[in-house]
C-alpha cells in the first residue's frame, strides 16, 4: 500500500513501510503540471521470451542476487508495444514457473484509484478538495489533537493531515486472514495523539485513505469497491484488476505466491490474505500491464477532467519516499536518470511489492516482486523502472 509505499499501503508507497515505517506496506511515485501524455496506451502484446536485456538481467539479479522468489516486469517503450518479462519461481515448494503478467496484489497503488475516485466527485461537484472532512463525516474525526473540522479532503489525499497510522504490522502477520471493519481501523488510529497540524507537514499515512474511502461510501451510498469497479476499472477495461469483496482472501487469476521473510530467514507464504485492513489504501488485485494501463489513462485524460488532473499533479517534497520524489493527490512524479519524471505510486502488501511510472511521452513500465525487498534491494527494484524508461 506503500506505494514505497507503507503497505498500504505504499512502494514504498507501501502504504509504505519505507516512508511511515509503521504500516505493513507501501508508498510509490506523482507532481505539478497540467500536460497530458501523447496518447492512449496501445493493447499489450506480451511474452516472455529469451530477450536477455536490460530488463531481464536486472529481474534475474533480484533473484539471484537478492533473494526475491520472483520477479516480474512489463514494459511500454516508445514503439506502443509492452512486453512483459518473468523471472524466479511462481512457487517456492513447486518451483512451478511464473506466469506471464500474472496478477499480485498492487498494495498503496490502490491510493491512485480511491484519490480518483474522489477527484471525480469533486468534478461532480459533490465533494469539495478544501471542504473540512466533517463536512461529511461529521463528527467521526477527533482525537488527542485530531478535529475533523480543521482537516480537509485535500490534505487526506495529500498526505499532510497529521493523522496517525491505523495499520499494526504485527497484527497483521500474525493473522493474515482476519477481516477488518473500516470503522476498527479507524478507532485504532483515533486512539493516538495528532503527528502535527493539518497542512504544516506531509507523512505518508494510511489513515488519509482509510478517511478517504469512507467519504465515498457517505457521498455515493455505495460500497468503496463497487464505486472503484464502476468509476475506474470498467470505465477503462481493467480486464484483470479487482477490488476484493468483503472477506475474499484469493488472487483469482494465475499469479505467482507471495512470500514474507521471517526472523529465521525463512519465507512464509502470505498469497491468500484478506486485503480488508488495507481497503481504501492498499485492497486492489491487479497485473502489470493493467497498472501500466490504468496510468497512462489517467495521465492522457481518460478518468478526470482537466481541472482535477492537474489538481492530481500538484506536489508537494516527498523526499521520505526518494530523492526528488514529490507527492500529489493519491500520485507520486519521480525524477528518471535521463531526465524528465515518471509518474505514478507503487505498493507493498505482505508478499508482494509493485514499483513503476509512466512518462509524458506515454512509456511504462510496473515491476513486481514477491515479497516485500529490504531497502538495499528495494533501491534496486527501483533501478530496474529507471532502466526500464531510460533505456
Amino acid at each position: 500500500m506503500n506505494e514505497h509505499a507503507p503497505q498500504h499501503a505504499p512502494q514504498h508507497h507501501r502504504q509504505t513501510r519505507r516512508t511511515t515505517r509503521r504500516g505493513v506496506a507501501a508508498a510509490v511515485t506523482a507532481a505539478t503540471a497540467t500536460a497530458v501524455l501523447a496518447g492512449v496506451l496501445a493493447p499489450a502484446e506480451a511474452f516472455a521470451g529469451p530477450r536477455r536485456d536490460v530488463v531481464q538481467q536486472r529481474l534475474d539479479a533480484l533473484v539471484k542476487d537478492d533473494g526475491m522468489p520472483a520477479a516480474l516486469a512489463t514494459v511500454k517503450g516508445r514503439d506502443g508495444r509492452s512486453r512483459s518479462y518473468t523471472a524466479g519461481v511462481g512457487d517456492v515448494v513447486t518451483k512451478a514457473k511464473v506466469p506471464v503478467d500474472g496478477q499480485v496484489r498492487i498494495g498503496s497503488n490502490t491510493k491512485a484509484f480511491t484519490a480518483v475516485v474522489v477527484l471525480q466527485l469533486v468534478a461532480e461537484g459533490k465533494v469539495g478538495l478544501d471542504a473540512a472532512v466533517d463536512t461529511y463525516l461529521p463528527g467521526l474525526v477527533r482525537g488527542e489533537g485530531i478535529d475533523g473540522r480543521k482537516i480537509t479532503v485535500r490534505q487526506l489525499l495529500q498526505h499532510t493531515s497529521g493523522l496517525p497510522e491505523y495499520v499494526n504490522q504485527g497484527a497483521v502477520l500474525s493473522d493474515p486472514g482476519r477481516y477488518y471493519e473500516p470503522r476498527e481501523l479507524l478507532d485504532a488510529a483515533l486512539a493516538q495523539k495528532a503527528h502535527f497540524a493539518p497542512g504544516t507537514q506531509w507523512e505518508y499515512n494510511n489513515t488519509n485513505y482509510l478517511l478517504a474511502g469512507l467519504i465515498i461510501q457517505k457521498v455515493t451510498g455505495r460500497p468503496l469497491g463497487e464505486e472503484v469497479t464502476k468509476r475506474v476499472i470498467d470505465r477503462i477495461g481493467l480486464r484483470h484488476t479487482s477490488f476484493p469483496a468483503p472477506g475474499d482472501r484469493t488472487i483469482h487469476e494465475a499469479h505467482p505466491k507471495g512470500y514474507q521473510r521471517t526472523a529465521d530467514g525463512s519465507l512464509r507464504d502470505y498469497t491468500e490474505l484478506d486485503p480488508s485492513w488495507g481497503w481504501a489504501a492498499g485492497a486492489v488485485v491487479s497485473t502489470n500491464s493493467d497498472v501500466n494501463r490504468f496510468y497512462g489513462a489517467l495521465l492522457t485524460g481518460r478518468l478526470l477532467p482537466a481541472a482535477q488532473l492537474a489538481e492530481m499533479r500538484t506536489t508537494v517534497p516527498a523526499e521520505a519516499i526518494g530523492p526528488g520524489a514529490r507527492y500529489g493527490l493519491g500520485l507520486v512524479s519521480r525524477p528518471l536518470s535521463c531526465g524528465g519524471l515518471a509518474w505514478g505510486h507503487g505498493g507493498a502488501i505482505p508478499g508482494f511489492e509493485t514499483v513503476g511510472g509512466v512518462t509524458e511521452d506515454g512509456r511504462a513500465v510496473n515491476v513486481a516482486v514477491t515479497t516485500i525487498p529490504a531497502p538495499e534491494t528495494a533501491k534496486r527494484v527501483e533501478q530496474v523502472v529507471d532502466a526500464a524508461l531510460c533505456r
